[in-house]
C-alpha cells in the first residue's frame, strides 16, 4: 500500500508503538503523523515510513481539528 495523506497507521516501533495516527503529509522516507492528543496537528512527529503500518482506511483532512481526530481515531484503540 502506498502511503498517502489521511491515511490511519499504527506506529510499530518507538515509545508510541501500538497507538493509531493519521498521516499529514509523507515523502520517500517519512511521514508527519498526528493524534490529536498527544501529537497536535499543528506540531505534528516525523516518523519513519518503515515504523508504520498501513490500515487502509483514509481520513477526511478538511475542517480537521484535535478533538475530532481523536474522536475518530477512538474506535481503532482498543
Amino acid at each position: 500500500m502506498e502511503p498517502e495523506k489521511g491515511l490511519i497507521v499504527c506506529a510499530t516501533a518507538g515509545r508510541d508503538r501500538g497507538r493509531f495516527f493519521v498521516m499529514l503529509e509523507t515523502d520517500r522516507e517519512y511521514a508527519l503523523i498526528a493524534d490529536g492528543k498527544t501529537r497536535k496537528l499543528h506540531s505534528p512527529k516525523r516518523k519513519n515510513l518503515k515504523h508504520l503500518r498501513m490500515t487502509g482506511k483514509k481520513a477526511a483532512l478538511m475542517n480537521l481539528t484535535d478533538k475530532k481526530l481523536r474522536e475518530m481515531l477512538k474506535e481503532f484503540t482498543v
